[in-house]
């Protein structure tokens, strides 16, 4: 059986180490350049191809991977994909993005015979780049079984949470948990300075305790050692993804006393400029202290 030939959107944090891990475990891949150019040259340089338009991409492509910002970026481009695209195509999209949407777009798709799943990610771009990241997978058993060997590339943990939408649903629940715990921290940490515990002591406690664990690590890692780099995804990111959630649990008809709060947390850093592109979740710290008198 002839290698699927994949095509890959969204050349970001995450998308570059995803494709460089495909590419380098044999499949032929196409990737595009929305505007910045320097991915697209290095997975070039790697074995890629650049396709000239999305529709170029699509007609070359079996498998199509999104890496995109959220659901509008998504739309957007599979609308551009949809001309180019063969039937028996499947398009697997890795975004955070809303599950309303996604069952929508998988029932377009379907009507021109497409196939549509959505896998999205957990973990950061040291563990893309190094093909260990977590996939939540929703998708129907035939299209999961076509798309789990080319995931395998880039992800170490794959788990098919149910039909399509259901990994977008459970990544919204992943990240209230580590985005819930983002804001916990900061108020923490601004509470912990106002009376008089420094920020290393307080550190010098939870460290290698319970309540200790990988994201709380990169957290503190800009929080106390002022590395600003450590755990890269935006503010602005964390604020829709709570937004999605929001909106999932409406629906649900869920009380979101918690949820809501972390949203909040992040909306106060949005409304005072924490929308930048280097404005990264740890830095909701400097968000909280201010809020309560801070510097």
């Amino acid at each position: 059986m002839a290698q699927a030939r994949v095509g890959f959107v969204g050349l970001g944090l995450m998308g570059q180490g995803m494709a460089a891990n495909i590419v380098a475990k044999g499949y032929p891949l196409s990737v595009y350049a929305h505007r910045n150019r320097a991915p697209v040259e290095d997975l070039v340089g790697r074995g890629a191809a650049e396709a000239a338009s999305l529709g170029d991409l699509a007609s070359g492509s079996d498998v199509i991977f999104l890496c995109l910002s959220g659901s509008p970026q998504v739309e957007e481009v599979v609308a551009a994909l949809k001309p180019g695209l063969s039937r028996g195509a499947v398009i697997v999209d890795c975004s955070t993005s809303d599950p309303v949407v996604t069952e929508r777009l998988a029932r377009e798709l379907a009507a021109i015979g497409v196939d549509f799943a959505d896998a999205p990610l957990s973990r950061t771009p040291k563990e893309a780049w190094a093909g260990t990241l977590d996939c939540m997978v929703g998708a129907d058993a035939k299209v999961f079984e076509r798309v789990q060997p080319i995931i395998a590339t880039w992800a170490g943990k794959i788990v098919h949470i149910g039909g399509v939408g259901d990994g977008h649903r459970m990544k919204l629940l992943n990240n209230f948990i580590s985005l819930g715990y983002a804001a916990i921290y900061a108020e923490a940490i601004a509470l912990s300075e106002k009376v008089g515990i420094p920020i290393a002591k307080f550190d010098s406690v939870i460290r290698g305790g319970r309540m200790d664990c990988g994201f709380y690590q990169t957290f503190m890692a800009c929080a106390l050692e002022g590395n600003r780099e450590a755990h890269r995804f935006t503010i602005s990111n964390a604020y829709k993804d709570l937004r999605y959630l929001e909106s999932m649990a409406n629906d649900a008809k869920v009380v979101t006393s918690m949820s809501s709060a972390a949203k909040n947390a992040f909306a106060y850093a949005m409304a005072n400029g924490g929308d930048g592109a280097e404005d990264y979740v740890p830095h909701l710290a400097d968000f909280t202290a201010k809020l309560n008198g801070g510097s």
